[in-house]
């Protein structure tokens, strides 16, 4: 474990911060000053015994010549890197693509059986991006923990937790176990880990076995000012900021959830962010396609609205499978018709952050994490001048914060082992971005898009559901059905909206 932490240039992290003695002292200013930044020593003297341990500790976890090369990478990338050139962007081909718009019944069932099987025989784990707060929302708690506004109440790791309940019963039923276990590893950030796990605890792991939750935390790195100097917050603590959600691969690793993976014998991955209200976890149809593709990463795209819409695009570049972003395409390439289908975008596949990933693949983490690049996002970021010791919060950016996105991965991949499936953004896609009240990727939405999917479910079974609008609808709980099977008992009775579909 330690040689993989030394692989991906961060530290291991101690049970309780004590003193260093005065060569380890020595050793590390002396690591810290020949990479320049020796200045986060300024106020060592000035601390306390157990604020002079905790900056020590925490000085350790970074490896500063590391920190000097990933921030004049990301502020000079090589040039290949940053040249777009128009004409090297292609869609993904049909070999490495399937649409749940216009792919046969049969091969979406198929996919759908086999993925069950895959989950009833315990070969399939979940991991759950969850590091931000509801800031944008008005609350300082994990985002996983807002109330959308449902007629239950359900927060979104209730709706999700159910989620993965209910697949492993369609699962077991399939394989005619008594049960399947889908483990559920949570990433969480320092700001929500501990709320996350009391909240967790405090809702007995929403009807979970606790044994098969892992809540674990991604890494964090260092503020960097404008002159590429670590920026202190205060006399003892230096400036930082979790490491993007590209983190994600360190942590899984730095964490030991690889390890706990392979004693389960798990060899498929589903990965995705906690604010899509419907996301389909542990997703049968998305795992048996991506196992029957023997793939490493297959990745789910929603079309495209239109041209203007500003989301980052899955396809190739320069040969190879990437994420270009909205600001990076043109006006012609954006506007592009598909030559095979009128009226739609040639360059159509949006990027959800939803991922499969083959545990195969995750297992060779430590080759290759130190090799993603890192991006900087300019800040405004208080910090401790170093004359005073003051606290200062600046008016404009004075600093950069660096991160990973977790696509980065995906040129290093032969196309071969690359897919990307595009499902309905109506049935799979609504994130929780804004305040109530914007209208767009708010609560509001989110609890819409529930409702009418639980409506157009109904609907399909046969249900006649009335309303006073057609924009009032019903709210199927997860563990009453997965995506919309179970609902044959309502076919032809009437059911009013809005209204709650619940176990009793």
């Amino acid at each position: 474990m330690e040689a993989i932490k030394s692989a991906l240039n961060i530290g291991s992290s101690k049970p309780a911060a004590i003193e260093p003695s005065a060569e380890q002292l020595a050793q590390l200013k002396e690591k810290y000053t020949s990479a320049g930044q020796d200045h986060v020593f300024t106020f060592y003297e000035d601390l306390s015994t157990s604020d002079k341990a905790t900056l020590f500790e925490q000085l350790s976890g970074f490896d500063p010549e590391h920190i000097n090369k990933i921030t004049d990478r990301a502020l000079n990338p090589p040039k290949n890197e940053d040249a777009s050139t128009q004409s090297g962007l292609e869609p993904l081909p049909e070999s490495a693509t399937a649409s749940i718009l216009d792919s046969k019944t049969e091969d979406i069932e198929n996919w759908y059986q086999s993925g069950l099987d895959l989950i009833g025989q315990n070969k399939v784990a979940v991991v759950l991006m969850a590091g931000g707060q509801g800031t944008r929302l008005g609350s300082s708690a994990p985002k996983g923990c807002y109330d959308i506004g449902l007629p239950s109440k359900k927060s979104l790791f209730q709706i999700q937790a159910e989620r993965i309940r209910k697949v492993q019963e369609l699962a077991a039923k399939k394989v005619g176990t008594s049960s399947a276990v889908v483990p559920w590893y949570v990433m969480t950030s320092g700001p929500t880990r501990g709320p996350t796990e009391k909240y967790f605890q405090e809702n007995n792991y929403f009807g979970l076995d606790k044994a098969n939750v892992f809540i674990f935390e991604q890494g964090v790195l260092p503020c960097i000012s404008n002159e590429g100097k670590i920026l202190l917050e205060s006399k003892g603590k230096v400036a930082v900021a979790p490491d993007g959600n590209g983190g994600i691969y360190q942590a899984l690793v730095v964490s030991d959830v690889m390890g706990d993976m392979r004693k389960r014998g798990i060899e498929h991955i589903h990965a995705y962010c906690v604010d899509n209200c419907l996301v389909k976890v542990a997703d049968p149809v998305f795992i048996g396609f991506s196992a029957s593709k023997d793939v490493d990463i297959t990745t789910k795209v929603v079309r495209k609205r239109n041209a203007t819409e500003s989301v980052g695009l899955i396809l190739l570049k320069n040969g190879k499978p990437d994420v270009v972003e909205y600001s990076e395409i043109d006006k012609e390439t954006a506007e592009a018709q598909d030559a095979k289908q009128t009226g739609v975008l040639k360059f159509r596949a949006a990027n959800i952050v939803n991922h499969y990933y083959s545990f195969r693949f995750l297992e060779s983490i430590p080759q290759w994490a130190h090799n993603l690049p890192h991006h900087i996002a300019r800040k405004k970021i208080p910090y401790a001048d170093l004359k005073s010791g003051e606290t200062v919060k600046p008016e404009k950016p004075n600093g950069i914060k660096l991160e990973q996105f977790v696509f980065d991965v995906f040129p290093m991949l032969d196309l071969s082992k690359f897919a990307s499936m595009e499902v309905k953004r109506e049935d799979e896609f609504s994130p929780l971005k804004n305040a109530r009240g914007t209208g767009e990727d708010d609560p509001d939405t989110s609890k819409r898009d529930i409702m009418l999917q639980g409506k157009r479910w109904l609907e399909a079974a046969g249900a006649v559901v009335t309303g006073e609008s057609t924009e009032v609808g019903v709210e199927v709980s997860p563990l009453f059905s997965y995506g919309g099977e179970g609902l044959e008992k309502f076919s032809g009775k009437e059911v009013k909206a809005p209204a709650v579909l619940e176990i009793e």
